[in-house]
Formats: structure tokens, sequence, C-alpha cells
């Protein structure tokens, strides 16, 4: 099952780009060159990744670093991507209150080896959901408080406190940023087979393997993910985790 590098798969790469380059246009969704550039940098990013992985895996220090990086990045992208890129340093560490204890109790517990090519997959799975969670959060909360800024004002004109006020109308949505993580959580193996179950199959164990790093994975997933949007709620509301443009429209 495994994708072997050649023209067959240049060329179904390049109709999958066009596929979704033409319901781009037709649906006048306007992410055509968002898609492209985003296919073109996964196969630089994956080519470079695929050299460098194999000598990182030989280390544990140097896992460790790579997790760094990718840890870091993920706070850049996620930052950015919610319109806030000079509040990365408290996107990091909303990310980190997530990330840290979930990959503690899942080496911890030694329910996964401390090793190169356990924790580089591991963690950069909760990784990259920690930061969608993130990013969604962020993203919904924000347009929450400027579609409802009079009702924020109303707020504070009954007697509430800036933090009590930003709860009135944006409270809400908080729970959305966890919906993708909880469906895939409760339809796996009946939708999906992700990548954890099939990556333990490719590499040659067994079916009851597959599934127990699965499990774990979405679990400690939905653990990391639940914390981070907790955290980040939290430094929205104490007026840390903000656009500029909020900033100075006195959410605080």
């Amino acid at each position: 099952m495994a994708a072997t590098p050649g023209p067959a798969v240049f060329i179904a790469l390049v109709a999958l780009v066009g596929v979704a380059v033409l319901a781009s246009t037709l649906g006048r969704l306007r992410t055509g060159p968002s898609v492209v550039t985003a296919a073109a940098r996964a196969v630089v990013q994956l080519a470079v990744v695929s050299l460098v992985i194999a000598f990182v895996l030989r280390s544990l220090a140097w896992s460790l670093l790579f997790t760094l990086v990718m840890f870091g990045v993920a706070c850049v992208t996620t930052s950015r991507r919610i319109g806030a890129p000079r509040a990365w340093p408290w996107a990091a560490a909303a990310m980190a209150c997530g990330l840290v204890p979930t990959l503690t109790i899942i080496f911890a517990s030694r329910a996964v080896p401390f090793n190169g090519p356990s924790l580089v997959p591991f963690a950069g799975i909760v990784i990259g959901g920690t930061m969608n969670a993130h990013s969604l959060a962020g993203r919904r909360v924000f347009a929450a408080l400027r579609d409802q800024h009079p009702s924020y004002e109303a707020a504070l004109a009954l007697g509430l406190v800036p933090n009590d006020a930003v709860d009135v109308v944006a409270q809400h949505v908080v729970p959305e940023a966890l919906v993708p993580g909880l469906d895939q959580t409760r339809t796996v193996g009946l939708v999906t087979l992700p990548g954890a179950f099939v990556g333990v199959l490719l590499g040659g164990g067994t079916p009851v393997q597959a599934g127990a790093a699965q499990v774990l994975v979405l679990v400690g997933l939905l653990a990391a993910q639940t914390v981070t949007v907790g955290v980040a709620y939290e430094l929205v509301r104490r007026g840390r985790l903000l656009p500029e443009d909020l900033r100075a429209s006195r959410w605080t």
C-alpha cells in the first residue's frame, strides 16, 4: 500500500491539485492559488524531511530538537492564522500547556518507548492537531468579538467586568474548536483509518498494535486540544492573546 515515488505519483498529484483548483473555481471559493501553493510546499517540505528524518531518528537528542522545531513552526503558523503574529509567545504557552502533559503521560507511562522513532511521529501528530484546534478557536472567538462588539459594550454598561463581557459574546463558540477532534475519535474505524493505524500496519505491526497506537494518539489529541483551547480562551479573556485591532478596540 505504500506509494513509490515516480511518474504515477506525479500524475496523481497533478490531477488531484487540478480537481481542487477546478472545484474552487466553480464554487467561487477563491482558494485555487492557496491550494497550489500548499501542495507545492508539501512536496518540497516532505522531500526535505524525508532526507533529514532518517538522520534525526538515530538520536534521541536530535529527535527532541526536531520536535522543538516542529513546535516552533506550529506556534508561528497558528499565531499568523488567527491574525495575531505578535502574540505568538502566548499561543506557544497555550499549546505547550496541552502538549507537554500529554506527551509526558504517553512516554512516562511507557505506553510508547521514549526514543526517536516514537517521539517524532507521536509529537508531530499531537502538535499538528493542537495547532489546528488553537487556530480554529482563535478564529471563531475573534470573529465573535468583532461581529458582536455592541453586545460586549452592552455587557459592560450593565456592570460586567471585561473578562465576563467577553464570555457573553464569545464563550459559546469555543467548544466548536474541538468538534473535528471529537468527530474523528467517535468515528475512527467506522469512517476513517487514521495515519497512526495505517502507519503501524505498513511498518509490520499487528492490527491490535495499530489499534492501540491509534487510540493512544486520538485520546492524546483530545487531551492536548482541550487543554490548549481552554488556556487560549483564558488568555483571550485576560487580554494577552489578541490581534492588534481587538487590543486597540478596548477588549481589555
